[in-house]
């Protein structure tokens, strides 16, 4: 990589603000040059939670809030997957910047997907809030609830389901359902929240499979089992 031709581009990443204004006074136009990652300064900035210089990008004329990167990924997918909610004052700035929610990365991700996926619930708040649809799913056929049942995250599964109205038994690519990824990944509270929400335990993967024979071992199986007896959940079709 030129160090050179991408000095904002590394001034960004480690946060220097003082020399990231300096590099935007000397040349405005070396904020749109992306890097060998397809990366443009934006993206570094959202990546490393760095908010004061994505006010001072921002602020330009030509400041573009959608722009993507080799991936298709924009800051606001980027600032949306940083762990514990870390990239929400940035997503809030690029929102009031006209961010759109819409958009899909080059994996049909939009930015509920990587919010999902790290247990991010006031992202996924955020981002419900501002119309980010919760039915999208991306190339492998997977919506954000997918992805919340996969991480164990209960709050997130009762906000996509409740506010972002996402189907509870739709299936991915491989047939797994919500269901299938929560008892895969041994989540059982998240497992019997689905159950409660109207999850089928009958519904089979395309191997066949219900999502009770995807269990990782008999502890969790047992816990679900006897907790669904106690609910009064009825899982006679799944075993």
């Amino acid at each position: 990589m030129d160090s050179n031709k991408f000095q904002l581009h590394e001034a960004v990443r480690e946060g220097r603000i003082q020399v990231v204004e300096w590099l935007l006074n000397e040349n405005q136009k070396s904020a749109l040059v992306k890097d060998d990652d397809g990366r443009l300064p934006i993206h570094w900035a959202a990546a490393f939670n760095r908010f004061q210089v994505v006010e001072l990008l921002a602020a330009s004329k030509n400041f573009d809030p959608d722009t993507e990167d080799a991936s298709g990924w924009t800051p606001l997918m980027i600032a949306a997957s940083l762990k514990d909610g870390a990239g929400d004052a940035v997503i809030n700035l690029l929102l009031r910047k006209g961010a759109d929610v819409t958009i899909k990365s080059n994996a049909g991700q939009n930015a509920l997907h990587f919010a999902s996926s790290k247990s991010n619930i006031s992202t996924v708040r955020t981002l419900l809030a501002n119309k980010c649809s919760a039915r999208v799913k991306d190339i492998r056929g997977q919506l954000p609830l997918h992805r919340a049942a996969a991480v164990g995250s209960v709050p997130i599964v009762k906000l996509l389901l409740e506010e972002g109205k996402s189907p509870v038994n739709a299936t991915d690519g491989d047939g797994f359902t919500a269901l299938h990824h929560a008892i895969a990944e041994g989540n059982g509270d998240t497992a019997i929240f689905l159950l409660k929400s109207g999850a089928e335990p009958g519904k089979r993967d395309n191997d066949g499979k219900l999502a009770i024979d995807l269990v990782p071992d008999f502890k969790v199986k047992q816990y679900i089992l006897q907790t669904a007896e106690r609910e009064g959940i009825d899982l006679s079709e799944s075993c």
